[in-house]
């Protein structure tokens, strides 16, 4: 059964939401995410091997600790959203978003009739098993459900703004990695920050999908100040948990082994 969706509540409340990327198959390291005090948890199946069984148990963890679980998905497939809606997925966030049909057809998929075109199982996991009356599931999800679209090459950076007006897109994610390799921009933090202010300003004069944009992200390492004021309204937040135990468990082999030439 659907709860309240946790960065939606902050976003309508003015506050910035953050989540903490999950690519390992352990529900544990979601509940951590979710002790440690993030909002979300950010489970990619689009650069890990995470299928769906492991995905639904992965949103049973964020429920627990009660966060956020938005999944980004391999692709635009509308059979692949609908597992992971049935399964609890409370955001769904598609990668390389280029064109506002293509954004169309997404909110087709992650929303039910009138607003879309969603399949209908009255017997799913996120609606309890059957256990939620149809209509109020049906309310609940077209109410709690994120849609996040990632702009993050030049054609849609071009189409943006048409992108940004589609009717049940809630969230525009402008990923700098993949950006940055299109326009040919790899570590020219000077040129990006340009760039993302005139998305911003861009996404505010539309006034309908809000802005999000990872902090610390080695591509482009926007600070928590610079987030704030470009608007943006929900963070992943860097360096990813496979990173951090990279760094910590070399940090550590590194002054063992200095200790012992010593």
């Amino acid at each position: 059964m659907l709860r309240e969706n946790r960065v939606k509540r902050m976003m309508k409340e003015g506050k910035v939401a953050l989540g903490g990327h999950i690519s390992f198959t352990d529900p544990a390291l979601v509940e951590i995410l979710g002790f440690a005090g993030l909002d979300a948890a950010f489970i990619d199946m689009e650069h890990t091997t995470l299928d769906a069984q492991t995905v639904e148990n992965l949103i049973r963890a964020a429920e627990l600790v009660g966060i956020t679980p938005i999944v980004r998905v391999p692709d635009h497939n509308e059979k692949t959203i609908l597992r992971l809606l049935e399964a609890g997925a409370q955001g769904i966030q598609a990668p390389h978003v280029q064109t506002p049909e293509e954004a169309r057809e997404l909110v087709k998929a992650v929303r039910y009739a009138p607003l879309g075109e969603r399949g209908a199982a009255g017997g799913s996991r996120a609606a309890g098993y059957g256990s939620v009356p149809w209509a109020e599931h049906v309310r609940r999800s077209n109410e709690e459900v994120l849609l996040l679209a990632m702009c993050e090459d030049k054609r849609g950076l071009d189409n943006l703004d048409a992108i940004a007006s589609v009717d049940g897109v809630d969230i525009v994610v402008v990923a700098p990695t993949d950006l940055s390799e299109s326009l040919g921009l790899r570590g020219q933090f000077d040129a990006l920050r340009r760039i993302y202010r005139d998305i911003a300003a861009r996404m505010s004069r539309i006034g309908k999908a809000k802005l999000s944009v990872p902090l610390g992200h080695p591509a482009m390492p926007f600070t928590a100040s610079e987030l704030k004021a470009l608007g943006v309204v929900y963070a992943s937040v860097h360096p990813s948990m496979a990173a951090r135990l990279i760094k910590s468990f070399s940090d550590d082999v590194t002054h063992i082994r200095q200790q012992m030439v010593g």
